[in-house]
């Protein structure tokens, strides 16, 4: 990646994968704000997850439209983003593509259901409950490699995801 080039970035993965710690972990390293794309959440949403209830699409257009619109307000104003989002089927980031008129990044955060379920276990005052990550996982759909994406194996360090995520932004030559 140039220094003129402005990334647009979603970590996405299923809950508890780590992608708060290594969104604002990457857009810190790369000088670009960062989106906690859980903050965009309709209310509604927040209050679903929060009693067991898995989100439709039908619940989730409206925030990821949000989370698309945030992305293309921080590329118009010369910055780039790093925004942590699920992301979890393909026609949501195709959604977000159609929404970002630049190209979009995208890194997954894979990991086994035991060791993200243990993580989800320890954490304190999040409203998605461990309950729900069955929900999630069989609605993940893996980016094909069509997509421009790079799948990371979070069993890693934090400081080996984050310098694999910022590898994965430069160009091959």
């Amino acid at each position: 990646m140039t220094s003129v080039e402005k990334p647009l970035i979603v970590v996405m993965g299923v809950a508890g994968s780590g992608k708060t710690t290594i969104a604002s972990g990457l857009a810190e390293r790369l000088g670009v704000p960062f989106v906690e794309g859980d903050s965009l959440h309709p209310i509604a949403n927040v209050k679903k997850m929060a009693s067991g209830t898995p989100l439709t699409d039908e619940d989730r257009w409206p925030w990821l439209e949000a989370i698309g619109e945030r992305m293309e307000v921080e590329r118009d104003t010369g910055h780039g983003v790093v925004v942590s989002c699920s992301a979890l089927r393909q026609v949501y980031r195709d959604c977000l593509r159609k929404q970002v008129h630049g190209k979009v990044h995208f890194i997954l955060l894979d990991g086994s259901r035991e060791l993200i379920s243990g993580r989800m276990q320890k954490r304190k005052g999040h409203f998605m409950p461990p309950a729900l990550l069955d929900s999630q996982f069989a609605t993940l759909e893996k980016p094909t490699a069509e997509e421009d994406a790079v799948i990371l194996d979070i069993s890693h360090t934090v400081p080996a995801l984050l310098a694999q995520a910022a590898r994965s932004l430069v160009p091959a030559p």
